[in-house]
């Protein structure tokens, strides 16, 4: 059940997004959620709706290729509720592995931190070749992977996986930035471009503030999935 309370920016009339947060491997907690969001279009239609990824589907979690598969895959829908307009956003892990799935001397960071579970989930042997590892994983993940979007914007929101540069106009915002940034831009208190939702850093519950919305909650270190449902100037969440 989304029990809404005032968000700190709004959607136009007609518009709801649904943005996730950290997936890691975490493809059975995916597929819930989905559920639900299905779930919840069927019992309130609405005109625009659209579902965000943040990124980061991969590394740490049982099942990193579950979750690619699942992206690849029709969005579920309940009923005759409508199905949403999805965009899949990169996080810094699937910026670490496509690094890595091309560059030798990158593999070391990746495996650091998690990639070898995510070799695992596509059955790929860690005493392999790293120059082989790329012919194992589906093309088609690959291409998913490859052509996954830095930023999205809807109304008074834009998405990114780890956050904005302050201070910087938002098309002068760096890849990097929007991948990797936690400080300046987790203490920073004025104004950014847009109100930013956003992953990369986990805290236990959802963390609002006046500029920015984070929904990292930890779901492969013993956390909930978590979604944010924003419509209009209200802001509610989903868990799994």
């Amino acid at each position: 059940m989304i029990t809404p309370t005032l968000a700190p920016a709004s959607l136009p009339e007609g518009m709801r997004v649904y943005a996730i947060g950290d997936v890691h491997g975490c493809a059975d907690r995916l597929r819930v959620l989905h559920g639900e969001i299905a779930r919840d279009l069927a019992a309130r239609p609405v005109a625009d709706a659209q579902v965000v990824h943040l990124g980061d589907y991969v590394d740490r979690g049982p099942d990193s290729a579950g979750v690619v598969e699942l992206l690849l895959q029709p969005f579920p829908q309940e009923g005759d509720g409508p199905r949403p307009l999805v965009v899949n956003l990169m996080g810094n892990h699937e910026d670490m592995m496509l690094t890595a799935l091309a560059d030798p001397d990158a593999v070391p960071h990746w495996l650091a931190n998690g990639g070898d579970t995510s070799l695992e989930s596509w059955d790929v042997p860690l005493r392999g070749r790293a120059r082989d590892w790329v012919a194992a994983v589906p093309p088609r993940h690959l291409a998913l992977l490859r052509g996954l979007r830095l930023m999205h914007a809807a109304g008074g929101y834009v998405f990114v996986h780890a956050g904005l540069r302050p201070l910087t106009p938002l098309a002068q915002q760096s890849r990097l930035d929007m991948l990797w940034i936690r400080e300046p831009f987790l203490s920073f208190e004025g104004e950014l471009p847009a109100v930013v939702v956003h992953g990369h850093t986990p805290s236990h519950d959802p963390v609002v503030r006046g500029n920015r919305i984070g929904i990292d909650t930890g779901a492969c270190m013993g956390g909930r999935l978590t979604c944010a449902v924003l419509e209009g100037d209200r802001l509610g969440f989903l868990q799994s």
